[in-house]
């Protein structure tokens, strides 16, 4: 039953956003796509030059020019009412046709502005797929906007991904699963980029998604969603530097639902486990501290429900369920399990665990990740797991590990090169706790007149 009414206060909170991404008052003012878009529109296409060396049709040309002359949206309006087809028709044919990337944002440009002048225009796009582009190409609208989120320009991209929400959440038909779950995806994927300069309106691209309960469902109904996109670290950090209101809400009522709705317990107590690790109980108890600012009582509800939801997580956490969620999350960093040697002690055989899982998460860290403390952590860790792990040589050799760990030995910052080194001494000779202790005292500069450690 409270998981019906946080799903329910979650719609409350996602229908009261604007209907378009981008309306409201200073956002539309200020948001780094709106003002690009304004650039764009303000230097014209040279369509001639197009038609000149045969790059489009003349039916295309002639389209095009008489749509950039109609000056208001009625015009437009009969415009589009004497042959919808034909628009649809152009319009992706020149996104077809077009290399250029400033031609390409000016036709999604224009594609955004006129679904913004009449929500039911959505229907034209697909339509034409479904009756036309369809069955000569086998495209829908869904693919041909896919394929501009695959481009380089972080302008198209995002006008695309405007374009498909807002045919996704205005059409009649909704969108399908396969398609829906890359769109999710996508957006998850841009929610992690650092400094993505089009991070709000990625944020709000996926509010607009989210009134849709189907749409929803797909987001919050399995782990594998949450972890392997990491949505919920990415959440956090938007939380944790989001200044507001409308953004906070939205954000803990999703994660109110991602702890109330899943129906397998140990989802639930994944998703907050993973809240805490993004520092959102911390956030929580700043809200709290200022909760008379707040007139929104659904708002302070969830402040208060999330942060005792997440001390009594936190209380029954185990410091292996901590060490699970910071290696899943990829955010490594030294916090104390990592040199507690209690804990290696006690949980190094459970790395072994779900077919090595935790192991290959580790490596797949050495082969991808470019931050230097991250590297060293997940270096540490597995040079731990072999010290106290009589077999775990082997499992890290079969495992590929020991190979890129002897990469890293050469890698220019000091402190992966130096955890690499240390790693491989605990691989590849038995007294490793003298040679670790004189590593140690070569690193800190305190061993004079000895040569080092040579590695065979």
């Amino acid at each position: 039953m409270s998981s019906d009414i946080s799903s329910l206060k979650l719609d409350s909170v996602l229908q009261n956003l604007p209907d378009d991404i981008e309306k409201g008052g200073v956002i539309s003012a200020t948001s780094v796509i709106q003002q690009k878009a304004a650039e764009v529109r303000n230097v014209r296409v040279n369509w001639h030059f197009y038609r000149s060396g045969d790059f489009i049709s003349q039916q295309e040309f002639d389209w095009i020019v008489k749509y950039e002359s109609l000056e208001t949206a009625e015009a437009r309006d009969e415009f589009f009412k004497k042959d919808a087809m034909l628009c649809a028709e152009v319009f992706l044919s020149l996104l077809e046709k077009l290399s250029k990337n400033q031609a390409t944002q000016y036709i999604l440009i224009l594609i955004d502005d006129m679904l913004n002048e009449d929500k039911s225009r959505v229907e034209i796009f697909k339509e034409y797929c479904r009756k036309k582009g369809g069955a000569k190409k086998k495209r829908t609208i869904w693919s041909h906007m896919e394929h501009q989120l695959q481009k380089s320009d972080g302008l198209i991209q995002n006008m695309a991904s405007r374009i498909i929400t807002k045919i996704a959440c205005w059409s009649k038909e909704l969108m399908g699963e396969t398609d829906l779950q890359f769109y999710i995806c996508w957006l998850l994927e841009q929610l992690k980029l650092p400094n993505n300069e089009y991070l709000g309106s990625i944020a709000r691209c996926l509010q607009m998604m989210l009134r849709i309960e189907e749409y929803r469902k797909l987001f919050i109904s399995t782990e594998e969603n949450m972890s392997k996109n990491n949505a919920i670290p990415a959440l956090a950090d938007i939380l944790n530097e989001s200044v507001k209101e409308k953004v906070t809400r939205i954000i803990l009522a999703t994660f109110r639902n991602l702890i109330e709705k899943p129906e397998d317990p140990e989802v639930s107590r994944d998703n907050a486990i993973t809240m805490v690790q993004g520092k959102v109980l911390k956030q929580l108890d700043i809200l709290k501290q200022a909760s008379n600012k707040y007139e929104d009582p659904d708002l302070l509800e969830d402040i208060e429900f999330l942060y005792e939801k997440l001390q009594s997580y936190v209380s029954d956490l185990s410091s292996f369920d901590e060490y699970c969620n910071e290696v899943k999350s990829g955010r490594l960093e030294w916090s104390p399990v990592h040199s507690n040697e209690k804990f290696w002690r006690e949980n190094a055989l459970r790395l072994n665990e779900k077919n090595y899982e935790l192991l290959k998460i580790l490596i797949k860290i050495l082969e991808t990740s470019k931050d230097s403390l991250v590297l060293s952590v997940a270096i540490h860790d597995i040079g731990e797991y072999i010290r106290y792990y009589p077999r775990g040589k082997t499992v890290i050799e079969n495992l590929n590990g020991k190979y890129l760990i002897m990469q890293l030995m050469d890698d220019a910052d000091p402190n992966v090169k130096y955890e690499a080194l240390l790693c491989v001494q605990k691989l590849v000779v038995h007294n490793w706790e003298y040679l670790g202790k004189q590593l140690e005292k070569e690193k800190d500069g305190q061993v004079a007149g000895k040569k080092p450690i040579s590695v065979k």
